[in-house]
């Protein structure tokens, strides 16, 4: 069984610099397993700055929906394999759940579970950022109420499943566990 790492923190917190920096210390060859979407000018233009940071010492795979699938295809290609983010992933297929009009909760609990399992049987170690959605107020509509719920259930899982977790604040890493 692989290491999983699990990084929380705000948005813009240094969560996924952070996750660089540990993936980094594995060696080449590393993977970024990317859930972001190019959908619109900004979100493209952030993508271009990710790259870039990175550099070409990275591969990158990008895959906003099924997330086991791609990582079971990285197992024992990389050094690591550094997820980035769980929450894009979330709200992706809670998108798509929601557009077919599956029972959303239900659903991504079940994605959730299989990524579970997924990591539990990779031989390559993983590290998984996602943000933390639960400190700020209740949203005032049903989507993001549902959203923040899923993202909160789901950081549970996972950080409960990782041999390491840390929350970044600030910039500053800080281990859980």
């Amino acid at each position: 069984m692989a290491r999983i790492i699990f990084i929380t923190g705000g948005a813009r917190s240094g969560k996924s610099r952070f996750a660089e920096q540990v993936a980094l210390g594995f060696g080449a060859p590393l993977a970024y397993l990317a859930t972001g979407q190019a959908l619109d000018a900004e979100m493209t233009e952030r993508i271009g700055k990710h790259r870039q940071r990175r550099g070409d010492g990275w591969t990158t795979i990008e895959e906003p929906l099924h997330l086991s699938q791609a990582l079971a295809c990285c197992d024992c290609s990389y050094q690591a394999v550094l997820v980035d983010c769980l929450t894009l992933w979330l709200s992706n297929i809670l998108l798509l759940y929601e557009e077919l009009g599956d029972d959303v909760e239900e659903r991504i609990q079940e994605e959730t579970h299989k990524l579970v399992v997924t990591l539990r049987g990779m031989a390559t170690p993983v590290i998984l950022v996602s943000n933390e959605v639960g400190q700020g107020i209740v949203p005032e509509n049903r989507l993001a109420r549902l959203f923040r719920d899923i993202a909160g259930q789901a950081n549970q899982l996972l950080a409960a499943a990782a041999d390491e977790a840390h929350v970044v604040i600030s910039g500053i890493p800080l281990r859980l566990k």
